[in-house]
């Protein structure tokens, strides 16, 4: 068995063919009732997120299973499989893992170190699972994956640097505030970096949204979707008195919040600290506004910096996830080559149960009526002397199973044992060559 991965992403292929292949199955159900029926793949994982299409499989025979893996994603009406296969990249074995490994802790993302992919590998892996298409080994290297992703980011930190204008914003509210939990959040403006921002203040446990715009309808629609409240900007001044945390983002040709507002709502804040984030050019806030005390107000130059500092410690912390993400990829791959022997330790441990019962049934015969604490005690003598007698075979394939003569040692094994009665018996010589 044999792990194989194929898949296009942001660095191979272009929007148009990953919205496609994105698009090709919507339904995840349809999907796996298509990469089933291959009689080449025996275990499967289907997986799109914004910047890939991937499809990791078992397969009993590498090549043909790969073979049915570019069928399935060329089979997008609108494509042409010459499209999909100068685009598409093939892993196996080893690079198979470590490619997983890297994706799920976003190494391999256009944004390195976003959190977002974890999630969307977990879900895919939820919908395998309720459509029984995993097994044994996609299970326990999904959940392997999940692990080494945890650790990637619990022990390199590299989703702690903020590498967004947006996600910057909100974590430098972070800092300042400690937590965001409970907080009440104003947005002016209701565009892309708001909305950006607002994905970023929901995960931090933010309590309250409230959206501030021009266009009272479109502040409304945001506000809906994420659970916040709509005003127009004529409620500007008003909301200033119960928020926390303002991000402005308009494309307001002049100030939107000037000094004077803004000390005036600091009076009747009784001096509670507000911090404002300025993302929009020109400026929405009067960078006066700064002079006020327990007032912190940032503007997008200090964004960049931040960013530009967090992108190098990102690029430092995916060096040593690199590390991390090897050596887990070779303690997988330890534990998938010992599969490779349980046929042979199961047959062994079968033959040795199978020859204790006949034995014990014929000792019984001859030995007249026994108690049934008797008997069980004759069965564990002999269960005792047979597990006693394979624990050094046993032993000595769990030990070599990553040799590179594995396979001749487990052959030597079967035969010194007769597990393979038929087969022996076909390779045996005849007398005649004996002689």
């Amino acid at each position: 068995m044999t792990l194989v991965l194929v898949g296009v992403n942001h660095k191979t292929a272009p929007v148009e063919l990953r919205e496609k292949l994105c698009g090709l199955f919507p339904d995840p159900e349809a999907a796996y009732q298509r990469l089933r029926a291959f009689p080449e793949l025996s275990e499967v994982l289907y997986y799109n997120t914004c910047n890939r299409v991937e499809v990791l499989a078992v397969a009993p025979d590498p090549e043909a299973g790969i073979r049915r893996l570019q069928e399935f994603l060329a089979s997008h009406p609108e494509v042409t499989p010459q499209d999909v296969e100068k685009s598409l990249y093939v892993h196996r074995g080893e690079a198979a893992v470590r490619h997983l490994f890297r994706v799920a802790a976003s190494l391999d993302a256009m944004v390195v170190g976003e959190p977002q992919i974890l999630g969307q590998v977990k879900a895919a892996y939820r919908q395998a699972t309720e459509q029984d298409a995993t097994g044994p080994i996609l299970n326990r290297l999904l959940h392997k994956t999940f692990s080494v992703a945890k650790k990637v980011r619990t022990e390199t930190g590299i989703g702690d640097h903020a590498v967004s204008v947006s996600y910057a914003a909100v974590s430098l509210g972070k800092k300042i505030f400690g937590e965001l939990t409970g907080k009440t959040a104003l947005l002016i403006g209701a565009g892309e970096m708001a909305e950006l921002a607002l994905e970023h203040l929901r995960r931090q446990g933010v309590a309250q949204i409230v959206i501030a715009n021009r266009t009272l309808e479109r502040a409304a629609r945001l506000a809906e979707r994420f659970r916040g409240r709509a005003v127009p900007l004529e409620g500007l001044e008003e909301e200033l008195l119960k928020c926390d945390i303002l991000i402005s983002s308009t494309g307001a040709e002049g100030y939107v919040l000037t000094r004077e507002q803004v000390a005036a709502a600091m009076r009747r804040r009784r001096q509670r600290p507000l911090f404002l984030i300025d993302i929009a050019v020109p400026r929405d806030l009067d960078p006066r506004i700064n002079e006020l005390e327990y007032v912190y107000l940032y503007n997008i130059d200090d964004l960049k910096e931040v960013v530009e500092t967090n992108v190098q410690r990102r690029q430092e912390a995916a060096a040593q996830a690199e590390g991390l993400v090897a050596a887990e990829t070779l303690k997988f791959m330890d534990w998938l080559k010992t599969l490779g022997v349980f046929p042979t330790i199961i047959a062994l441990q079968e033959k040795a149960r199978a020859i204790c019962r006949q034995e014990l049934k014929k000792t019984l015969s001859h030995l007249g009526p026994l108690t049934p604490e008797q008997v069980e005690a004759l069965e564990v003598l002999t269960r005792s002397v047979a597990a006693k007698l394979l624990h050094d075979p046993i032993m000595f394939l769990k030990r070599n199973h990553h040799s590179r003569h594995a396979a001749a040692e487990i052959t030597l094994v079967r035969r010194l044992f007769h597990l393979d009665p038929e087969e022996d018996h076909l390779k045996a010589p005849s007398r005649a060559e004996s002689e």
